[in-house]
């Protein structure tokens, strides 16, 4: 448990292909309820516009509010390098508790005012029903997966992500199998639910993915979920990272709601292309996150072994296997360019919309792989106001001109996408250029 830690293309792969298989599972939620509820019989147009909104502020809450989970794996990591791991006992049943807590409240109150958050996003008439109906279903399983994520984050501290891996497979395939079913109807046995039904499979598919987390928690790791006073002297160090990345990713859902809301403005076809869009960059994203665990998991280890050299080495490591999972996807969409567009919708002017703009997502990827990979690393060694402050300034000073130069332009979907582009560049150069300034010259 405590050996010293392998920078081995086998040692990197052992950690991320588990990583990579659990970060897939979300996005692969998103992706399916995508597909089928663009494919139902009932206006599937606005459906798909529907789930893209709801879906995206879910995700948004969940990205904000689910940072704990990379600061309990930089701690965790840090404490299990140094080998004092029995220092910090006390410390995850108290961040999950606390995270649970924050998320009810949450919950409780976005569900009050589901209707105006989502009139926000430009949404009305039937696009805005069947947004807050899917919402008002999915938010359900909201406190459930910020525990399940949470402790995917002990796991990710104990260099462990085979157990979060067998989690999200069971999670991924219930929400499929429960997708068509509650989506379609069985005839003779159960009515389609349209909308609905994707909703309701989501959260059937967190509420055991939760349950399975609890009993791996308690059985696999040194931890119990028994929280006890005073608190453990790390909390407030690990609040204060939580709450840097929940800034960051805030900001970071700046730019998702005004991508979502400006196509919204433009059209049902727009908005509904752009969810496909979108979908398809977050499965590239979670996909490629499996390296970027890896830089969160193990930089937190080598910190605390104040290993700088395989720190350096590490980071090249990650970004070459990265790139190159990031090219082989763009290059497997690129053959399948149009095919992949009709798994989603049927609507020609969808499709048009989606084709015109999805070239753009396939070549952001590499440099999506390198901010990706550098933002794994920056979290596993706890420099959250880093990833902050790149944040706010990637989004306000290069997304949102970007975004609004477009819109003056009438440039569309075309305008969002470069607003990303632009986005995302700005956050790997920065990352990469900071990190071998403050990394490369130090010695083990």
């Amino acid at each position: 448990m405590h050996k010293k830690s392998k920078i081995s293309f086998k040692a990197i792969n052992k950690l991320a292909i588990p990583a990579l298989i659990a970060g897939i599972a979300e996005p692969l939620l998103s992706l399916t309820d995508t597909a089928i509820v663009g494919n139902i019989q009932n206006n599937p147009t606005e459906a798909l516009a529907a789930v893209g909104i709801a879906g995206s502020f879910i995700s948004a809450l969940i990205w904000i509010l689910s940072q704990t989970r990379s600061a309990i794996s930089a701690t965790i990591g840090k404490y299990l390098g140094a080998k004092k791991i029995h220092e910090i006992e006390s410390l995850p049943a108290q961040i999950i508790g606390i995270n649970v807590a924050v998320s009810l409240l949450i919950y409780g109150f976005t569900l009050f005012f589901a209707h105006e958050i989502f009139k926000m996003y430009n949404a009305d008439g039937l696009i805005l029903n069947y947004a807050v109906e899917y919402f008002t279903i999915r938010a359900i399983g909201f406190p459930l997966t910020l525990f399940v994520f949470s402790v995917f984050g002990v796991f990710g501290g104990l260099q462990n992500t085979f157990w979060p891996m067998v989690i999200s497979i069971v999670g991924a395939v219930l929400n499929i199998g429960l997708d068509v079913i509650l989506v379609f109807g069985v005839e003779g046995f159960i009515e389609p639910m349209n909308i609905a039904g994707a909703a309701w499979a989501s959260v059937i598919s967190q509420v055991v993915m939760a349950v399975l987390a609890l009993i791996l928690l308690l059985k696999k790791t040194p931890f119990s979920l028994k929280i006890t006073l005073p608190f453990n002297k790390e909390i407030s160090n690990l609040l204060s990272i939580s709450l840097n990345l929940a800034i960051r990713a805030l900001a970071l859902n700046v730019a998702l709601y005004l991508a979502n809301s400006y196509a919204t403005k433009y059209g049902n076809n727009y908005i509904a292309a752009q969810t496909i869009a979108f979908q398809i960059w977050l499965f590239f994203a979670f996909f490629i996150d499996g390296y970027s665990s890896v830089g969160n998991i193990v930089s937190g280890k080598l910190l605390g072994e104040q290993n700088y050299k395989k720190l350096l080495k590490l980071s090249i490591k990650l970004t070459k296997y990265s790139v190159a999972v990031a090219i082989l996807l763009s290059f497997i969409c690129g053959l399948f360019y149009f095919q992949i567009g009709k798994l989603f919708s049927k609507d020609e002017l969808v499709l048009q919309s989606f084709y015109s703009v999805f070239w753009i997502v396939l070549i952001m990827q590499p440099i999506n792989a390198i901010a990706f990979v550098f933002d794994g690393i920056f979290k596993g060694l706890a420099e959250a106001a880093t990833l902050r402050n790149l944040l706010i300034f990637a989004t306000f000073f290069g997304f949102i001109p970007v975004l609004l130069i477009g819109d003056y332009f009438n440039l569309k979907l075309y305008g969002i996408w470069i607003a990303f582009s632009v986005w995302i560049t700005i956050r790997a150069s920065v990352l990469v250029i900071k990190f071998r300034r403050k990394y490369s010259h130090k010695n083990t």
